[in-house]
């Protein structure tokens, strides 16, 4: 997810790759063996610490640190990724690889001072194409659009369609990653449509064969050749 400028795309766009999201509560210490096996299982190209309260607030500072301070080193070993969501601050502080903002949070532009150069920072953009292209030309690493389909993870307010992701990808170098409800068996429309990246959670963690095989199938997924949609 390296940090490109808005602009009209001319080289053939890199495979999708799978980003993981995790579940909204987990216990640190037994997940980061649910962890290893997932991505010890196949490649993947980051994981997104995204952790909710019951009434589906973001969880506490303290609850955060706990969780990256054991869950960070397993990802960061296997050079995957580690994304902070919602906090700039607190990936600043743990020095994690990246921030996902949304709308609702802090703008890109705040994300980035506090963030530094050097770290990722993706906007969510839902559905909408003028966000997209806001957050690309402020310099996001990556946009954000979904759900594509309903989501268990969290209540959707937004529904995009597959044609988004052409749409963009045809458009621009900036990385797009689609979101919502997205399993093995639904991924494959999203991949030929253009998305550079699956953000995925309970198609991992509540896959019925465990979090391993759903990476090992994701991946061979990703592995055929994008299908034009």
């Amino acid at each position: 997810m390296s940090k490109k400028k808005s602009e009209p795309a001319e080289e053939e766009r890199e495979p999708c790759r799978l980003y993981l999201v995790t579940p909204p509560r987990l216990e640190p210490r037994a997940f980061a063996e649910t962890l290893k096996a997932a991505l010890d299982a196949g490649d993947v190209a980051s994981l997104q610490l995204r952790l909710k309260t019951e009434g589906e607030e973001t969880a506490s500072a303290d609850t955060i640190r706990r969780a990256a301070e054991i869950l960070m080193p397993v990802a960061q070993a296997r050079g995957v990724a580690f994304i902070v969501n919602d906090s700039p601050e607190l990936a600043a502080e743990l020095d994690a690889d990246g921030v996902h903002v949304g709308q609702d949070d802090l703008s890109y532009d705040e994300a980035r001072r506090i963030v530094g150069p050097d770290r990722i920072v993706g906007v969510t953009c839902h559905a909408s194409r003028h966000l997209a292209m806001e957050a690309g030309e402020a310099g996001a690493d990556y946009v954000a659009f979904g759900a594509f389909f309903e989501t268990g993870t969290k209540l959707a307010k937004f529904h995009a369609e597959p044609e988004i992701l052409t749409w963009w990808s045809e458009m621009f170098v900036v990385p797009c990653v689609a979101i919502g409800g997205i399993t093995v068996e639904n991924a494959a429309p999203l991949i030929a449509a253009g998305a550079d990246f699956l953000a995925v959670s309970g198609g991992v963690w509540a896959h019925p064969g465990g979090p391993a095989e759903a990476v090992r199938a994701f991946n061979r997924v990703l592995a055929e050749p994008r299908q034009k949609p």
